[in-house]
């Protein structure tokens, strides 16, 4: 049994801020915990615009504070994201969060990430893998 808080790992190697200054991410589970999926707090901070496109990935995203726009860039649809809210990127949509109040968010990822991910010119997480 794993038992461990978002506190406890602020300011840890588990806390990543992206490269881009729009977000930060508190990975609680990871890859290394061989679970089968990550599990992540996510803030992205109002006033930013962040793409993304998990070429490699699932992720399942559930708002708990905040609002942003999602746009699908592959039906060009636009949806408003409030607490309470759930998006699916079942499909590796490639999309775009415009964050109208900071936006707090729990994310799953499967595959797991490993904890050093951040978006690449493509708004792109890498696949990588634990060191065994």
């Amino acid at each position: 049994m794993i038992v461990r808080s978002f506190k406890e790992i602020e300011g840890t190697d588990r806390h990543v801020k992206a490269a881009s200054g729009t977000w930060e991410s508190k990975r609680i589970v990871l890859a290394k915990e061989k679970v089968g999926f990550s599990l992540h707090e996510t803030i992205l901070y109002a006033g930013t615009e962040t793409s993304m496109w998990y070429a490699n990935h699932i992720e399942a995203v559930v708002c708990v504070e905040g609002e942003a726009e999602l746009t699908d860039h592959e039906t060009g649809l636009t949806h408003t994201i409030t607490p309470g809210t759930m998006y699916l990127l079942d499909g590796h949509e490639r999309h775009t969060l415009r964050v109208k109040q900071d936006f707090r968010c729990l994310c799953v990822f499967n595959p797991p990430v490993t904890g050093r991910e951040d978006h690449d010119e493509n708004g792109v997480y890498p696949l990588l893998t634990e060191e065994v």
